[in-house]
């Protein structure tokens, strides 16, 4: 399946283009289904770093895991669940399954824009309908969201059918994808308005398991890089910065960082 693609020329028309058709006349506000994923290179695909670190033997993870939980000891001893121990990992770099999604646009629009050594390379944003993929659910997981009326698993609900990875896997003989929150351990989940997506069978990204679903299920969203650095500081004046994305000393460095860099001179020399 090719995904449909959409170009945009500024931050406005970046906005417009994330709300347009999100108004539900039932409820008279704006809601949508979407996700978001932003990279700062349109070229990178939708591939776990499990998939980017250990392409060459993907049965490395359970070791990764294991190392982890042992080493890692004192800060995930308190986590109930393996899926919050393992979202952890995700966000402190551990090569997992996961792949990160943000319910919000424009945090997707930081994470494709954020990287200062980047500026060359027109950066994306991927949007996915939650939606899509459903079909391909194990009966049970299927049921669970059907009775919730949600789109994506809380820990609790993943957990009532799958403890861990070999049971996760268990579910289905054919491959599928979920969505699913952690609970709020750190500010950084909770302020990136995060969630993640995982595939049942590593040897598949999201894309393969799309690959039958209507056109507009998955599409990218191209930031050239003549207009990155506008939508960047434009983010930056609406408070949508490492300050806020990565809490603490370290997201305040990186933006004290990309902030005072010589950026203008050389990126916007038309204007």
């Amino acid at each position: 399946m090719a995904m449909k693609e959409y170009v945009i020329h500024s931050f406005e028309e970046l906005q417009d283009l994330v709300f347009e058709e999100c108004f539900d006349t039932k409820t008279q506000r704006y809601r949508d289904n979407y996700v978001y994923r932003g990279l700062c290179d349109k070229d990178y695909e939708l591939r776990s770093k499990l998939n980017r670190v250990c392409s060459h033997d993907l049965s490395l993870e359970t070791s990764i895991n294991r190392s982890f939980l042992k080493y890692g000891y004192t800060d995930v001893k308190d986590c109930s669940s393996f899926w919050q121990m393992l979202a952890l990992g995700q966000h402190y770099g551990l090569p997992t399954r996961l792949l990160d999604w943000t319910y919000s646009p424009l945090v997707a629009a930081h994470f494709a824009t954020e990287d200062i050594y980047k500026y060359d390379k027109d950066g994306v944003i991927y949007r996915i309908d939650m939606r899509a993929g459903r079909n391909r659910l194990p009966d049970c997981l299927k049921e669970e969201l059907d009775i919730s009326g949600a789109q994506s698993f809380t820990l609790s609900m993943l957990d009532a059918h799958a403890k861990d990875i070999d049971e996760f896997e268990a579910l289905s003989t054919e491959p599928y994808f979920v969505f699913f929150e952690p609970a709020s351990q750190t500010n950084r989940m909770t302020n990136q308005y995060a969630l993640f997506s995982m595939t049942s069978d590593t040897r598949y990204s999201i894309q393969d398991l799309l690959s039958d679903d209507p056109l507009d299920t998955l599409t990218k969203i191209i930031i050239p890089k003549e207009v990155k650095l506008e939508i960047r500081d434009k983010l930056d004046y609406i408070n949508i910065s490492e300050r806020l994305i990565y809490p603490g000393l370290d997201g305040i460095c990186s933006w004290i960082t990309r902030r005072y860099a010589d950026l203008g001179h050389i990126y916007n020399k038309k204007r």
